[in-house]
């Protein structure tokens, strides 16, 4: 591997960051951050500096080991095999099939029907509506996973992929709104993740780039 500190093209309220920022405090792993603000001046990841880095023109996308890595699972995944402590992704077969397909239900049948590129085709009108209902529809269907699933965290009794998708979801949740009574599974793990360092650091409340206002 090459040496040289990573670097994380992050916003501070990107939930798909948020993720990989837990990974990389979960893992110990000195970084970089080089903020991109998706509001301001249009959206700084249309830029063509930040489109020649990431075509697809989103956050996060981390350099690493001489690469550049975009999506938030494959850069999980990818620290995972090359930094597997502590390990995100367990062992046995069937709780690793588990992770994913929490992981994925979240980061591809959630999160992506009520991100920002999706809610300014939508209208500001109907956008609040919009985004409580994805974030419902998913929530049904997470909750009645999560209750075979989870021990003290989404998969059993250890913090995996799943937990880092889940917390930032349920920030979006709270932030647009969603009513979280029908949830007690998902709102209980989340308390439970809510109070670790790794979880903590990463919260958007303390990133270079959180508006004076936002910080805690």
């Amino acid at each position: 591997m090459q040496a040289g500190k990573p670097i994380l093209y992050s916003y501070f309220r990107s939930s798909c960051s948020w993720r990989v920022r837990i990974a990389l405090a979960l893992k110990v792993i000195d970084y970089e951050t080089v903020p991109i603000n998706l509001i301001k001046d249009g959206g700084q990841q249309f830029s063509k500096d930040f489109q020649a880095l990431n075509p697809m023109k989103q956050v996060p996308t981390l350099k690493i080991d001489g690469i550049t890595i975009h999506q938030s699972l494959a850069i999980i995944e990818y620290l995972e095999e090359t930094r597997p402590t502590p390990r995100l992704l367990p062992q046995d077969p069937k709780k690793r099939a588990s992770v994913r397909m929490i992981s994925d239900l979240i980061a591809g049948g959630i999160q992506p029907l009520q991100n920002l590129s999706v809610l300014k085709q939508v209208g500001e009108e109907m956008q609040l509506t919009w985004a409580q209902n994805a974030i419902t529809c998913g929530f049904n269907a997470l909750e009645q996973i999560l209750q075979s699933t989870a021990g003290i965290y989404c998969v059993g009794d250890e913090v995996t992929m799943a937990d880092l998708c889940l917390v930032p979801q349920v920030a979006n949740a709270e932030r647009f709104k969603v009513d979280l009574t029908p949830y007690p599974t998902i709102s209980s793990i989340n308390k439970r993740l809510l109070v670790l360092e790794a979880f903590q650091v990463s919260h958007p409340c303390r990133q270079p780039d959180t508006p004076t206002e936002l910080r805690a």
